[in-house]
Order: C-alpha cells, then sequence, then structure tokens
C-alpha cells in the first residue's frame, strides 16, 4: 500500500473478528516498533502481546470496553523512564518514544489488514496488576491488534491553516 493511502486508510477500529493474527503478521507489526526511531537510539520500551482468550474479565479491569478485549491480541506498549534520553533541560522523551514506536506498529498492522485502537484512558494500576508490570516500567499505551469486522469511518480533521504556522525568515 502507498504510504499517502496507509495513513489515510488508518482509523480506531471498535469491533473485531475471531479470526487469529498469524505468527508472521504480529511478527511484522512487533519488528515495526523495534525499528522505530527514538532518542539517542535507546529504544526505552517494552510491548507486552496479551492473548485476551480466557482472559476477558481481567482486561475488563484494564479498559472498560466489552470490544477492547474481541480481538484476539492486545498490545501494551510500556515506557521504561531510566532507559530514555534526557534533553539537557530536563525534559525525559520516554513518552514521545514509546508513542512512536505504538505509531509504526499501528501503520505496519493497517498495511497488513489488521486493525487498531489508540487507548490511553485505561486504569493503569489494573493494567500493572493484571500484566505484572514491574514498578520501572509504565504502562503508557494499549491496543487491540485483529482483524475489523467493522468498515471504515469517515476521518473528520482540522485544516492545515488550523494546525500549521510558517514562521517567516
Amino acid at each position: 500500500m502507498e504510504f499517502e493511502d496507509l495513513i489515510k486508510e488508518r482509523h480506531s477500529v471498535r469491533s473485531y473478528q475471531s479470526r487469529p493474527v498469524e505468527d508472521e503478521k504480529l511478527e511484522k507489526v512487533l519488528d515495526a516498533a523495534r525499528l522505530a526511531p527514538t532518542a539517542a537510539n535507546k529504544q526505552p520500551f517494552r510491548l507486552i502481546v496479551v492473548k485476551t482468550e480466557g482472559r476477558k474479565d481481567e482486561l475488563k479491569r484494564v479498559y472498560h470496553a466489552d470490544w477492547f478485549s474481541l480481538a484476539p491480541l492486545v498490545i501494551c506498549a510500556c515506557a521504561v523512564k531510566s532507559e530514555s534520553w534526557t534533553r539537557r533541560d530536563g525534559r525525559n522523551y520516554v513518552d514521545v518514544d514509546t508513542a512512536i514506536a505504538m505509531d509504526h506498529l499501528i501503520l505496519a498492522a493497517t498495511n497488513l489488514g489488521l486493525g487498531t485502537c489508540w487507548i490511553a484512558a485505561f486504569d493503569a494500576e489494573a493494567a500493572r496488576e493484571v500484566l505484572k508490570i514491574p514498578d520501572e516500567v509504565e504502562p503508557l499505551l494499549f491496543t487491540p491488534l485483529g482483524y475489523p469486522a467493522d468498515e471504515t469511518g469517515t476521518k473528520t480533521r482540522k485544516d492545515l491553516d488550523e494546525l500549521v504556522r510558517y514562521q517567516q525568515w
């Protein structure tokens, strides 16, 4: 798929088929995250892949929506602040780096015909308990991963002139 088509095609999927994700496709989306650029190439993130079968009640504690665990897999992107690059003024880039990795994963999934949904509004403490995440690792983002059962919706986005300002040189 051409990149422009890919970014237009990608949308938040909230309905999934029960069809399993092939191991080869899972490896490709995980590898896309691994290849994502990070500050000073530190790669301060970890990915936790969860098979949802038999874990729907546990996962409902993490995120309340029923569709969250309808996909055969859920992926948690975690931040490891102690491994990340920090700018001289003290600004740590772990959240940015983890978000870039997740975005690469999500775009790769779309390219392979898989659906995702970027989720940040989850219960972090429940995620720690359910996924047994150590204290030094922060659960930052989730996405279900599976074959969409819905159709692409219409995206509504602001016009460029609302988002971009050109600096006079």
